[in-house]
């Protein structure tokens, strides 16, 4: 069972959450483990490492073990956001970055097809390189939306008709999504969001480096939302 749900029985509890903070603080470090590669120049982990136990601080104080949810899913966003927030005002996305992105946006938008990294920078005049960095560059820094901005006009659906769709026919449909990748890609989705590996950690399976690994991760995540869309 979750160490939150063993002692964190009484919101008020100040001792109880003291004792769920510290026996999750190793936690903080594994968030950020999935988020980089490495740090960028100007931040130190220590800035993100504080940032990471502030949102973990106020999960726990909003955590509720009644619930049933485990605390460690519960504090994950939150661990995360901080974290985020934490890069955002300290190492802001250049702007060749986000002049990348617009063509990247504009290339997808105006288009029927899912379009691969190769694609992309030939209609774009960008390297594949710069292509796969940018996207991992937004994937990284708007981890909410980066997504949703890429996928054609044509594919997007309103609300009303995601609100509809029942959360096992999208399961189901991310399902036979996933089955149709390429070995590396279905393991390397696998590991990250079901095994709960970090990018080190995936490489080190998989023989890859973190950067490669990394670029897999996104440029899977685009082509499975736009599947599943399609």
């Amino acid at each position: 069972m979750d160490a939150g749900l063993k002692t964190y029985q009484n919101i008020n509890d100040q001792q109880a959450r003291e004792r769920l903070i510290v026996s999750n603080l190793y936690y903080v470090k594994h968030v950020i483990g999935k988020l980089l590669l490495e740090l960028p120049s100007a931040i130190d982990f220590e800035n993100l490492e504080a940032a990471g136990v502030l949102g973990l601080v106020e999960a726990a104080n909003r955590f509720d073990a009644d619930k049933g949810v485990a605390f460690k899913t519960f504090a994950y966003s939150r661990i995360r956001g901080a974290v985020l927030d934490e890069l955002r005002r300290n190492c802001p996305v250049p702007q060749h970055i986000l002049q990348n992105w617009s063509k990247i946006k504009a290339a997808i938008q105006g288009g029927e097809q899912t379009l691969n990294s190769q694609q992309i920078a030939e209609m774009t005049d960008l390297s594949v390189e710069d292509v796969e960095k940018c996207l991992v560059a937004m994937r990284m820094n708007y981890p909410e939306s980066w997504s949703e901005e890429l996928l054609p006009y044509t594919r997007r659906s309103d609300n009303s008709v995601q609100e509809e769709q029942s959360e096992h026919e999208q399961q189901h449909v991310l399902a036979k999504a996933i089955e149709k990748l390429a070995d590396r890609p279905r393991a390397v989705i696998t590991l990250y969001y079901l095994d709960d590996l970090t990018l080190k950690q995936i490489g080190q399976v998989l023989g890859l480096s973190e950067s490669r690994v990394s670029r897999i991760l996104t440029k899977t995540e685009l082509e499975l939302k736009q599947m599943v869309h399609r």
